[in-house]
This record gives structure tokens, C-alpha cells and sequence, in this order.
């Protein structure tokens, strides 16, 4: 019997999860059946097995892969020379997920999955660790800033990771709940209270008036 290639078994294990991703988002993880899920993406009961042995398997692999993604936006906003700039962009790219309509399932998911983190400590050590390089790269820019003198020393970076986590956590819960946030005006307002929390007097004073 031929063996199927990388690309085939990839393929296969896409369609699955993207299924999954439906059920999860229509019916909720715990109403969801893995025959919900054979029935949605059409592979047999034992194919499913041969990739994902629980439902558990799935909620950590949609999580991982959506990790994955975000690692390309923290590199982006670590590689910008100005760190003050570079948590802007950071706001920034994370803000355009959330008026992205075809990302509408993964963000319902990605709800379900921090309650399932309570129960689960499989789960939740998935998402923790999926938010450590985010974490990380705020605290980085943080710690450049301060020793470019833009920044003040008594910032923790630990701490300013915290409160930007929360801040983007929370804006995803009420778009996915439906409520009309004006994203662009958030997105200013949490620049002008960066500028206003983290800036030297003689970095606010190059900045000028927050924008």
C-alpha cells in the first residue's frame, strides 16, 4: 500500500482541524462529538484517530498552530530599530486579527479553549506557553527602550507584557460577543496611554503630542 507524502499527510491534518474549528465555533467544545467532527470534514473515524487520539489533541493543535502564526508578528515588531515603534506595530498587527471576518471561528475557539485551561492542565500549559514569545517580546522592547533612554527605568517589563496580554484578551472577547468597538480609536487611545505610562520626560518631550 503507498505510503502518503509529508504534504498529503499535512493536508489531511489541515482538513480536519479546520473542521474541528467549525464544530468548536457552531456548537462549543463540549457539545461537539469527534462524529461531529468525522461528519464535518469527511475523513473516516479511524483517520481521525491516526492523527488526533482526543479532543483534547485538537484544542491543543488548533492553539499551537495560532502560536505558530503569531511568532511571524512578534519577530516583526522585535526587528523594528525604534522599541517604541515596535510595540505600536505589535498593537497593531494583533488589533487587524480581530476585524478579520475569516478569522471569526478561531477567536470563539480560542475563548472556549481559556475555559477549557481551567479544567485541563494539559490545555492550559498549551496557551501559557503559546503566550510566552508575545510576552517575551514586549518585555524585550521594554528593556531596549529603557536603555535607550526612552523608557523609564522604574517600568517593569514583566508587567507592561501583562497589562498589553489583558488589554488584547479582552478586546477579543467583546468583538466575539458581538459589541461595537471602535478599533481604530482604541488602538490610539492605547498608543497615547503607552506614550503617557512608559515615556521619559525627555523621550515625551522629542514625541511631541500623542497622536
Amino acid at each position: 500500500m503507498p505510503k502518503i507524502s509529508d504534504i498529503q499527510r499535512e493536508s489531511r491534518r489541515r482538513q480536519i482541524l479546520e473542521a474541528a474549528l467549525r464544530c468548536f465555533s457552531r456548537d462549543g467544545f463540549h457539545a461537539t462529538t469527534t462524529a461531529d467532527i468525522v461528519r464535518e470534514s469527511g475523513v473516516s473515524q479511524g483517520t481521525l484517530y491516526l492523527y488526533f487520539a482526543t479532543k483534547d489533541d485538537i484544542v491543543v493543535a488548533l492553539a499551537d498552530d495560532r502560536h505558530q502564526a503569531e511568532a511571524f508578528l512578534n519577530a516583526l515588531a522585535e526587528s523594528e530599530p525604534d522599541p517604541l515603534e515596535g510595540l505600536f506595530l505589535l498593537i497593531e498587527l494583533y488589533g487587524r486579527g480581530l476585524t478579520e471576518p475569516t478569522r471569526a471561528d478561531m477567536r470563539r475557539v480560542g475563548i472556549q479553549g481559556w475555559a477549557e485551561a481551567l479544567r485541563s492542565p494539559r490545555i492550559q500549559a498549551s496557551i501559557v506557553d503559546g503566550l510566552r514569545p508575545v510576552r517575551e517580546a514586549i518585555a524585550h522592547l521594554v528593556v531596549r527602550g529603557q536603555a535607550a533612554g526612552q523608557i523609564r527605568a522604574d517600568v517593569d517589563p514583566a508587567s507592561m507584557a501583562s497589562i498589553l496580554i489583558a488589554a488584547c484578551q479582552g478586546l477579543i472577547l467583546q468583538v466575539a460577543w458581538g459589541e461595537a468597538i471602535e478599533l481604530p480609536a482604541v488602538g490610539a487611545l492605547l498608543r497615547q496611554m503607552i506614550r503617557g505610562a512608559l515615556l521619559t520626560p525627555t523621550a515625551s518631550s522629542r514625541q511631541g503630542e500623542p497622536a
